[in-house]
């Protein structure tokens, strides 16, 4: 089938396996730590920092609206960190002002271009089919670190340096796949996972993301459907299908992560990669995915 090339959708699974291969591990931190919504909230601020880059600073390319786009997304990380020890009680609130605020910022700047709705559409599906090789080498890069960071380092307990990676991962892949697949790259895959074996967590939610990036990929070449839309669509498809099977086989009641709060670290002697650590439990309530 003329529609399914190739030398389109393949660059574009690759980059959708790059992606998940980061975004998996950081949104099963960001579920069971019960701050759901930084990813999306990071992702728009990201989106900011491009349209910044480019309708304000004058760049269509290159060096500069990176630099916006990181600069952006690192400052509020480190608001973020400054907030989550300080006012923990209400993080998911301020994390929500955060995001509708540099909404509303993006909408205010795409006003002045006479291609806002266009490039708004760009940032919220991204282009996915157009990535290109330096990007999937930037990408590469920066997931191989973060990736090495995550085995060696405990990032529930080092807020810093998970926000700090968070920031640079959302940046990278937000210019790619747009805030829309980006959130649900994060939640989605740990979400459909919850009641899984802790030991298979990680790579069941990877295998549902894959699954999903690849029925969206051909539906959208088929249909001749928006990219991201269709990846997204797909991805919580597929992602129900299989918590559903989950759920059968595991014979667990939903398990829902825990509040966010200061006692959300794990113990180093275990150094739990899946973030079941994270999760506090009220006294006599079952542990999702507990049985291995």
């Amino acid at each position: 089938m003329s529609a399914l090339n190739l030398d389109i959708l393949g660059p574009a699974l690759v980059a959708g396996l790059l992606i998940l291969a980061t975004h998996v591990p950081l949104g099963t931190i960001v579920l069971n730590r019960g701050i759901i919504f930084i990813d999306i909230a990071l992702a728009q601020v990201a989106a900011l920092g491009v349209v910044f880059g480019n309708l304000v600073l004058g760049a269509t390319t290159g060096w500069a609206v990176q630099l916006s786009a990181v600069g952006a997304a690192v400052g509020c990380s480190l608001l973020l960190t400054w907030t989550d020890k300080r006012f923990p009680a209400i993080q998911e609130a301020i994390i929500g002002v955060l995001y509708i605020v540099a909404a509303a910022l993006q909408i205010v700047l795409l006003s002045y271009s006479p291609n806002g709705s266009e490039y708004l559409k760009q940032l919220l599906v991204g282009q996915i089919l157009w990535v290109s090789q330096l990007q999937l080498i930037v990408l590469g890069l920066l997931s191989a670190v973060a990736l090495v960071l995550w085995a060696v380092r405990d990032l529930v307990r080092e807020r810093i340096l998970f926000y700090g990676i968070f920031a640079v991962m959302i940046t990278a892949s937000v210019q790619i796949v747009g805030v829309l697949l980006v959130f649900a790259s994060l939640i989605v895959p740990a979400l459909a996972t919850l009641h899984a074996p802790r030991r298979w967590r990680l790579m069941v939610a990877f295998n549902i993301g894959t699954a999903g990036y690849l029925i969206g990929l051909v539906l959208s070449a088929v249909l001749d459907i928006s990219t991201g839309a269709a990846i997204v669509c797909s991805l919580v498809l597929v992602a129900l299908l299989s918590a559903i099977a989950i759920s059968r086989l595991s014979d667990e009641p939903l398990a829902i992560p825990g509040h966010h709060g200061e006692g959300h670290g794990h113990d180093h002697s275990g150094h739990d990669h899946s973030g079941h650590g994270a999760v506090s439990h009220a006294p006599g309530a079952p542990v999702g995915g507990a049985a291995n």
